[in-house]
């Protein structure tokens, strides 16, 4: 499905000058329109959508935050370069596939947080044994990072089932940018490869459930794999 920028800016709260969007925040919010319709119509996820007119140093083009029991989907846009590099090298034509698997990723990270789910472990999952540190901010911070990475990878997840629903035939194109993207350090906080790797074929997701539940099932394989 996919919407006019007039429908889908009426289908959510949106933060004030928003009608004023940018050439990149329009592109951006039309290719993600697909998904934000399916969330908004079939998910019911509260969404609202914010435009930063300045992004910080630190931020990233596009993020989801959490305040007042709603997703907060967060363009900062404006002023960051990383808007533009995100996508670099990527020709023109196959740049919308992979913003509407961004924007995916991103309602992914909403599902967890509507579902209760949160830096949540699967029923029944027991954690493996970690390295024990005699410094606790450095042990919290490893926790944190753990923590990070999984949600990252259930969201890596999301996209790529998103994907094999909406645009099966760019499967392989994502997947492979994804793989690209995805930091190789070990036990780095956004390195999902143990969880992409599962995903090599998009008939993994092939089920009738959503896409979100789709992630959830291969996400937990994934967690015995990274505790290896």
């Amino acid at each position: 499905m996919k919407l006019s920028l007039p429908i889908l800016l009426s289908f959510f709260a949106v933060s004030a000058g928003a009608a004023q969007l940018t050439e990149t925040e329009t592109r951006w919010l039309q290719a993600g329109s697909p998904v934000l319709a399916y969330a908004k119509q079939e998910l019911k996820l509260p969404i609202d959508i914010v435009v930063q007119p300045q992004a910080g140093p630190n931020d990233v083009p596009l993020a989801m935050g959490f305040a007042d029991g709603r997703c907060k989907l967060v363009f900062s846009m404006r002023g960051n370069p990383q808007a533009e590099e995100v996508l670099s090298g990527v020709p023109a034509e196959q740049q919308k596939v992979l913003i509407e698997a961004m924007t995916a990723h991103e309602v992914g990270h909403c599902w967890r947080q509507a579902q209760g789910s949160w830096h949540a472990l699967p029923a029944g999952f027991v954690e493996g044994h970690h390295e024990q540190l005699d410094n606790p901010e450095l042990q919290a911070l490893s926790k944190a990072m753990r923590d990070t990475r999984r949600e990252e990878a259930f969201s890596d997840l999301v996209a790529l089932a998103w994907t094999q629903r909406a645009n099966a035939a760019q499967y392989n194109q994502v997947y492979a940018w994804l793989m690209q993207v995805r930091q190789p350090v070990e036990h780095g906080s956004h390195n999902t490869r143990a969880w992409l790797q599962l995903a090599a074929d998009g008939a993994v997701f092939s089920s009738e459930h959503n896409p979100f539940e789709q992630a959830r099932v291969l996400w937990g394989k994934g967690l015995l794999k990274d505790e290896q």
